[in-house]
């Protein structure tokens, strides 16, 4: 099972921490969104200053005091399997490796060692690059990293998924595998996208899509381990909340039934709902046909043709302890996001919080936790980018900002073209598995998988 990982499983409050850590002092300021305050930075780690990638020496990040990191599998860096890395990082999870992955690989630290499943959010068909390939031209699809979390080095690599497009978002199962998510509903020739594909931690994929988990623009999912059933965002608009029933708990390739989130009567909107509004009604209606065609009616209208509720790009999903939190990037009153609180138990939902305005938090994608309860929030904005942190009182505050720029005579080693990639998006952050010592995160182009450590206990991350 996943220990921690990019959806999250909470462990025990550490000590002083708000019991339900942030996610529950957020929820103490429902009645009044406007005294939600983004802090300049950390109260607890400091403000951020230029920080040197221990790889290649460049100022890349800037993060709070006695922070460090590293950077590995940069676009074009050959992999162990010596194929070169692909390019456009997204959604990621770390796993406890495996016996079957720990004898792949040769070196000591066995012990230490955290594997890392990412995306790549490749759209061009450009051609697969291992197989087995889904759709042999098309050129996304997932890499699989070892990290050495004691002595801090990536020690393996490898292709680990292919021929797919736009591998943007996903999630980690409770046994043991990524489960990554095509955001498009393209036709290439005959080959549909738009589906889900189960990569395990310590293998490659047989590239076979789920086509009964739905094929629309996929972005993230998160699974109940009490159940099996696997919850779906859809990052478009209107998108809906999807949840798939396996036919077999544990095995989604035996299929199952998808379901689409109903709320109330029916064709409910939550576009600008606010702060603190309770779905006490929640059904859900079964998708007839969850793989269409051309010229047949899509997922998400075929849910909203029998009551289902829409959303407005929802993206990150999360799961902790009975609850499903999911993230609408663009919705809410100002159109700046929201996070809902789907209750498994109860069967209830609410706007756990609307974001007032950009300052305090603009556009929220995905999310993670670290084992100390502290959330991390990628922020999918305009300007400079950022991993932003919420704290255990509930106040967001900035802890790393993306400050790559690769200067005019490029990088010694790699194939990165000079730019200023400031306003590049962060994704895919996770903690390693086994302690939470390291924060792994990626900024999407020019491509770069980040390994950031410190002094985590000075504050709630």
């Amino acid at each position: 099972m996943t220990h921690i990982d990019r959806r999250g499983f909470l462990r025990a409050a550490a000590i002083g921490m708000v019991a339900g850590g942030p996610l529950a002092a957020l929820s103490a300021r429902t009645a009044d969104a406007s005294t939600m305050v983004k802090r300049a930075f950390s109260p607890d780690y400091g403000p951020l200053s230029p920080v040197k990638d221990q790889t290649t020496g460049l100022e890349l990040l800037k993060l709070p005091k006695g922070f460090e990191y590293l950077t590995h599998g940069w676009t074009g860096d050959l992999m162990s399997d010596g194929r070169p890395t692909p390019p456009m990082h997204d959604g990621m999870a770390a796993f406890q490796p495996s016996g079957k992955l720990k004898s792949q690989v040769k070196g000591s630290g066995k012990g230490h060692w955290t594997a890392l499943v990412r995306n790549h959010e490749v759209g061009a068909y450009s051609g697969a690059f291992v197989e087995p390939a889904y759709n042999p031209t098309a050129g996304g699809g997932t890499t699989t990293l070892v990290f050495d979390t004691r002595r801090g080095e990536f020690v393996h690599s490898y292709a680990s998924l292919s021929g797919t497009i736009r591998n943007c978002a996903g999630g980690p199962t409770p046994w043991g595998t990524w489960l990554s998510c095509e955001e498009t509903t393209e036709i290439n020739g005959s080959v549909r996208h738009g589906y889900v594909f189960e990569v395990p931690h310590d293998g490659i994929s047989d590239a076979r899509p789920y086509k009964e988990m739905g094929r629309f623009s996929h972005e993230a999912v998160a699974v109940d381990p009490a159940t099996g059933y696997v919850y779906e965002t859809e990052d478009a608009t209107p998108s809906g909340l999807y949840r798939f029933r396996p036919t077999v708990r544990g095995d989604l390739a035996q299929g199952g039934v998808l379901e689409m989130m109903k709320i109330g009567g029916g064709a409910y909107t939550t576009y600008a709902d606010g702060t603190g509004t309770v779905y006490p009604e929640i059904d859900w209606v079964v998708i007839d046909n969850p793989d269409p065609g051309p010229g047949e009616p899509g997922v998400v209208r075929q849910g909203i043709a029998k009551g289902g509720a829409s959303f407005r790009r929802l993206e990150g999903a999360w799961y902790h302890e009975g609850k499903i939190y999911i993230v609408s990037t663009s919705g809410g009153p100002t159109g700046q996001g929201q996070v809902f609180e789907y209750d498994l138990a109860a069967g209830t939902m609410r706007v756990l919080f609307a974001s007032p305005n950009a300052s305090v938090l603009n556009n929220p994608d995905n999310i993670c936790v670290s084992p100390r309860g502290g959330i991390v929030l990628c922020e999918d904005g305009s300007g400079v980018e950022y991993l932003h942190g919420l704290t255990t009182d509930g106040e967001i505050f900035p802890f790393a900002e993306n400050a790559v720029v690769i200067p005019a005579g490029g990088v010694p080693g790699k194939s990165v073209a000079p730019g200023n990639y400031t306003g590049s998006e962060w994704c895919g952050s996770t903690f390693d598995s086994k302690d939470g010592g390291w924060l792994f995160a990626n900024i999407q182009t020019p491509g770069i998988t980040f390994a950031i450590t410190g002094p985590w206990e000075n504050g709630s991350l």
